[in-house]
């Protein structure tokens, strides 16, 4: 099954933060093919009836027209985005409009890039990550993508950012998926993988200790013999005796 277009409007005066907004989505998430930018409310407008975005991300003061006004005046339409709002401190009570008008959640200013853009993958998630499977990990197409990235190459230096470029979303939104879906962080998934995989070595009865960690991903046998005892109990010298392995 195709990946569905995703669609997302970035609306901001100040030209400089719109760019570099645009700039950083580009460059590290693969969930929104078209992002459209405008800066002022009438040019956000004007891409709302054009091209019909999914996600809209919105400042509440721009010039023409403000946030509040793009948002009632596509409601009417009936074309309005899903909405997040961009909000200084002093426009608070505004953010607060947005959302009785509809506004899925708002940002206050200044905020990073990454947490703008953790907040827009986790809208268009439901839409591009689930699929009909049902939930749970398998259910989660950026998930299912990344465990199986992992087990393909365990044995490399492998680290969320590598990951997460190779499925296509942010470190921090792949670091929340990992939580969410596996109950347990990025790190602590790999390890056990690793750990698993270096169980069914042992069972095989052929290879050394150290052999077995280095086929797994660990470069250092002290290390991986720590990491193994804390996902298993038991060292891999008296897991190996328990198994009716020797030394």
């Amino acid at each position: 099954m195709a990946q569905p277009s995703f669609r997302l409007l970035l609306a901001d005066d100040e030209e400089n933060i719109l760019k570099g907004m645009e700039n950083y989505i580009r460059k590290n998430t693969r969930c929104f093919d078209k992002i459209h930018c405008a800066v002022n409310g009438e040019e956000a407008l004007d891409i709302i009836y054009k091209y019909h975005p999914d996600v809209m991300l919105v400042d509440v003061q721009m010039p023409l027209k403000s946030g509040l006004d793009v948002m009632k005046e596509a409601l009417a339409a009936g074309v309005c985005p899903k909405t997040v709002i961009l909000s200084g401190y002093d426009t608070f009570s505004y953010a607060q409009q947005a959302l009785r008008l509809g506004a899925v959640d708002y940002l206050l200013k200044p905020c990073r890039s990454t947490e703008i853009l953790q907040k827009l993958e986790s809208i268009a998630a439901p839409w591009l990550g689930e699929r009909e499977e049902g939930p749970g990990p398998e259910g989660n197409i950026f998930v299912k993508t990344a465990m199986e990235y992992m087990m393909d190459h365990m044995s490399e230096d492998v680290n969320l950012g590598m990951v997460a470029e190779k499925v296509g979303v942010s470190t921090a939104y792949l670091s929340t998926l990992f939580t969410q879906k596996l109950g347990c962080g990025f790190i602590d998934y790999l390890n056990r993988l690793r750990i698993e995989c270096a169980r069914e070595y042992m069972h095989d009865g052929r290879l050394k200790v150290y052999e077995i960690a280095y086929k797994v991903g660990y470069h250092d046998e002290k290390y991986f013999s720590k990491v193994f005892k804390k996902v298993t109990g038991q060292s891999p010298s008296a897991y190996r005796r328990n198994i009716g392995i020797g030394e």
